[in-house]
């Protein structure tokens, strides 16, 4: 059998079962944001290897499709067992990789192993129809449709980053539940844990070619692999340019689309403001906010902004910052690049008239939590995702002036209305332009069987465990005529 990584750290990818070197002899380090340190080497896979990664995956489509789905079910199970058995040593792997704290590492990876369950229970439940013709004017009893769902083939799954072995799951799960076949690409940075995610999978008897990982530069396999008529569904969660750019990629091969947020919270004065403090602190800054649905700006009045801001200065100078094998929740951004943008994103506010709060201190790729207030529409950080630990607070003049700036943003993700009026909620919920609304809680993804969806330059369809099974498959009708 062969070997999941060696003594160099050099991983392989999952093809028709075994785990393979690329033979193009190339690899491509995976280097810490933490401490610069190796995490490991990832393969860069050839054009000709995502050929016969995508062959493999169709020679054994049949087969798939045919096993009963109560023994699909009980792979995800086992699997989910085996990611649990692997979470401290998948948890240091997530540590390392992209500077998630700890804590947080250990909660990615059981709460994909409650996905994973979740997923076989859902796929269990899932029923086909039977549909009377006599239902429709002019129709009749003799003629009956049965409906069932059928997988729709091969399906690239592209996951990011910042959540490598949960976003991979979740495009992953699911399409096994309907019968697909599933090729990952992980994002490079993050690689190595979706790895170790895929080899719990395999390992808890995952028929041979079911699942298999291309690796590489998206430079240069990505627009290869998207386009490849082999490809029946792309799944992709990342940046809004990125996902663009599949979207004018692909021909007729359906899509879902988990792209960038601006997502805003709404303050009104009747908010319990220490609630509303709490909820947004975390929501903007825990994994440095390198999260699509993190709390990218507050949208409130004057009155509440000047009772507001010293409590979220307060606890916002208390979170932990540095190294995230102890436990701090503001750590070293992903790459230089991400640092840079965030800290032009802070000068661009600052140069324009915004009020530093707290915050705007940088060492390498880590940048302390900031506060920006007095932001307004002409400044970049009032528009633009940061990715990063930065807060800009935009005071409106009342309810309908923040609604009218939140819709304006290309996003549309999340927001969050913190109030005590149910009117003042559904008023500003049922006109804000998202997939999401969340009242008195922060912005976030979940629970995980709930729809989860952007619009606007925010995403292409709806995830959340059910409605991914039925993005991933078909309806196919079987119309018996019965004589007379």
């Amino acid at each position: 059998m062969s070997i999941f990584f060696d003594e160099r750290k050099v991983y392989r990818n999952l093809v028709n079962g075994e785990w393979v070197l690329s033979g193009s002899g190339r690899t491509i380090d995976i280097i810490s944001p933490v401490d610069g340190s190796l995490v490991g080497s990832v393969q860069a896979v050839t054009w000709q290897e995502v050929d016969r990664t995508i062959e493999v995956s169709k020679s054994n489509l049949s087969e798939w499709a045919e096993i009963p789905i109560y023994e699909k079910a009980n792979i995800l199970y086992k699997a989910a067992a085996l990611l649990e058995e692997r979470a401290d040593e998948i948890s240091d792997v997530l540590v390392m990789e992209i500077a998630k704290d700890k804590k947080s590492a250990v909660s990615e990876i059981k709460r994909t192993s409650d996905f994973l369950r979740f997923t076989a229970d859902t796929g269990k439940s899932m029923e086909g129809l039977a549909i009377g013709g006599e239902n429709f004017p002019g129709g009749s009893r003799n003629k009956i449709s049965f409906v069932r769902k059928v997988p729709l083939g091969t399906v690239l799954a592209i996951s990011p980053f910042n959540y490598p072995v949960n976003l991979s799951a979740s495009k992953i799960g699911p399409a096994l539940m309907g019968g697909n076949s599933v090729i990952l690409k992980p994002a490079t940075q993050g690689a190595v844990s979706a790895l170790h995610l895929v080899k719990a999978i395999n390992d808890a008897g995952l028929p041979k070619g079911i699942l298999n990982t291309v690796t590489g530069r998206g430079s240069e396999i990505g627009d290869y692999i998207v386009e490849h008529e082999g490809i029946n569904f792309v799944n992709f969660t990342g940046s809004t340019e990125v996902g663009k750019h599949i979207s004018d990629l692909v021909c007729m091969t359906p899509l879902m689309l988990e792209l960038g947020g601006k997502d805003a919270a709404i303050v009104l004065a009747d908010a319990d403001m220490e609630f509303a403090a709490d909820n947004i602190v975390d929501g903007a800054f825990a994994f440095s906010g390198q999260r699509c649905t993190a709390v990218k700006r507050i949208l409130t009045t004057d009155e509440v902004a000047d009772r507001l801001i010293p409590m979220l200065r307060e606890r916002i100078e208390k979170l932990k910052v540095g190294d995230p094998r102890v436990n701090a929740v503001i750590v070293p951004l992903i790459d230089g690049k991400s640092a840079d943008y965030a800290q032009y994103l802070i000068e661009d506010a600052i140069s324009k008239g915004a009020k530093l709060i707290t915050g705007n201190r940088r060492a390498g790729n880590l940048i302390d939590p900031t506060l920006l207030d007095c932001v307004t529409v002409d400044m970049e950080i009032a528009w633009k995702e940061p990715f990063a630990p930065l807060l800009p607070v935009l005071r409106v003049r009342d309810i309908d002036q923040a609604i009218e700036v939140a819709n304006k943003s290309e996003y549309g993700l999340q927001s969050s209305v913190f109030t005590n009026s149910i009117n003042h909620a559904f008023y500003i919920a049922d006109r804000l332009e998202v997939g999401t609304v969340q009242i008195n809680n922060k912005t976030e993804r979940g629970p995980d069987h709930f729809p989860f969806l952007g619009i606007k330059a925010s995403g292409m369809g709806t995830q959340g465990i059910r409605y991914s099974i039925d993005a991933m498959t078909r309806p196919k009708a079987i119309t018996i005529n019965l004589k007379s």
